[in-house]
């Protein structure tokens, strides 16, 4: 029996994952946690194989946290739980010790491959990506016939718009909304997309076919 321990702070998400896993005879979800900060007061005591943590908390930095986890607990296996396939936040993890990571629209039984895998002292990456390859590359690392599917309708409005070279003001009043709304839209594009200024938006979308 592989006992994990969820990290995650959307409870529904959370809730339905332990349901999903609960299902599967050789894995017991041990503890949940809806926080960073509240995994990291129980961690030291926790009878846990695997740890399945968000990459995204809003309590704590995804590389503050594995820090004091690899102090606390250096032999637990860590398997990061993500929606983004850029790799930019994982060059910033990669320097610590962290055995995989796993979309969140895979399947179940790819999670439990991963956490078989990893149980038994393997890693495992979505995608067939591990952390240290692709150094030289700011994209993401999925097949072209699928990478607009990254991108939400208005996030593909916000960057046809931007590739126009119209400001987030201007931006804002073509779309009816605000341009906080527009800048959380950039700064969500940049991270799904592994890219780190407005210009590496743009060649993304022509790359990919986003814009003509």
């Amino acid at each position: 029996m592989i006992k994990v321990a969820l990290v995650d702070d959307h409870e529904l998400f959370l809730e339905g994952l332990k349901r999903l896993l609960g299902a599967v005879e050789d894995i017991q979800v041990a503890h949940c946690f809806t926080g960073g900060l509240s995994l990291l007061e129980s961690l030291e005591h926790l009878d846990i194989d695997i740890l399945l943590l968000d990459l995204q908390l809003p309590d704590i930095d995804a590389e503050e946290l594995i820090i004091k986890i690899n102090k606390d607990r250096p032999d637990l296996p860590v398997v990061y739980l993500t929606m983004m396939r850029g790799n930019r936040t994982f060059r910033q993890l990669e320097k610590h010790k962290v055995q995989g990571y796993i979309l969140k629209d895979s399947s179940l039984e790819d999670l439990h491959k991963a956490i078989k895998t990893v149980a038994e002292g393997g890693t495992c990456f979505s995608d067939g990506r591990y952390l240290g390859s692709d150094m030289q590359q700011n994209t993401v690392t999925i097949p072209a016939n699928r990478v607009k599917d990254i991108l939400t309708e208005r996030e593909k409005d916000v960057l046809r718009l931007i590739c126009q070279e119209y400001s987030s003001a201007v931006i804002a009043k073509k779309l009816f909304i605000s341009t906080s709304t527009v800048d959380t839209h950039r700064k969500n594009m940049l991270f799904k997309l592994g890219v780190n200024n407005t210009v590496g938006l743009i060649k993304y979308a022509i790359k990919h076919g986003v814009i003509e």
